[in-house]
């Protein structure tokens, strides 16, 4: 066995389990960071909107320098696509756990199961404060480009998942913008019959 060979394997003891660790494919230290920048312009982003943040507020939240991220993204427009691109597949993954976990596998259950999930995902309100800037600035033609990809991500696996009708899937999608306005609104708690209005059957994402 090769010097190289006996670093990447654990000696085999009496009991023990051989545990072999195969090289697989290393990132380069661009692709590797790339997604670190997308997690912290998701913060910076929710924080101050799309005209108020800058790249600076992005790499200090990354922790590497402007300089770095204007290498790995061509300018504001693209990390904030980055960030939206982002969003969207955390809202996929927790549709495809709730789908998943959902307690029977009809178009109601499923749909139902992903509505609850989605309340929980935005019980984080940086992904969902997100979204709420993406449609503020959609018609900056890349940021409208992403988030148009992202609503159509959603809505076809909606569709696909649950095996619902158009119908169904509509009310779905009308039920999460519903969601967002209550949760950026602030109005869960209201006693007024207009809040209850519309708070009623909408789960609370807290």
């Amino acid at each position: 066995m090769s010097g190289a060979q006996s670093r990447r394997n654990v000696a085999l003891k009496s009991g023990e389990c051989i545990v072999t660790h195969m090289p697989g494919p290393v990132l380069s230290s661009a692709e590797s960071r790339r997604p670190l920048v997308a997690a912290a312009a998701i913060d910076a982003f929710a924080r101050g909107g799309f005209h108020a943040t800058t790249v600076a507020d992005v790499a200090r939240g990354a922790k590497i320098s402007s300089a770095y991220v204007f290498k790995l993204f061509s300018g504001k427009n693209a990390v904030f696509v980055a960030a939206l691109e982002r969003c969207f597949d955390e809202i996929l993954a927790a549709l495809e756990r709730g789908a998943d976990e959902a307690e029977e596998q009809s178009a109601d259950a499923v749909l139902d199961a992903m509505g609850a999930a989605y309340a929980q995902l935005i019980a984080d309100r940086r992904l969902l404060l997100l979204q709420v800037h993406a449609q503020s600035v959609a018609d900056v033609p890349e940021i409208g480009a992403a988030l148009r990809a992202g609503l159509a991500r959603v809505t076809s696996f909606a569709k696909t998942r649950s095996g619902a009708t158009d119908d169904e899937v509509q009310r779905f999608m009308a039920f999460g913008q519903l969601c967002h306005l209550i949760v950026t609104a602030q109005i869960w708690d209201l006693p007024d019959d207009w809040a209850k209005t519309l708070t009623h059957g909408v789960r609370h994402p807290g």
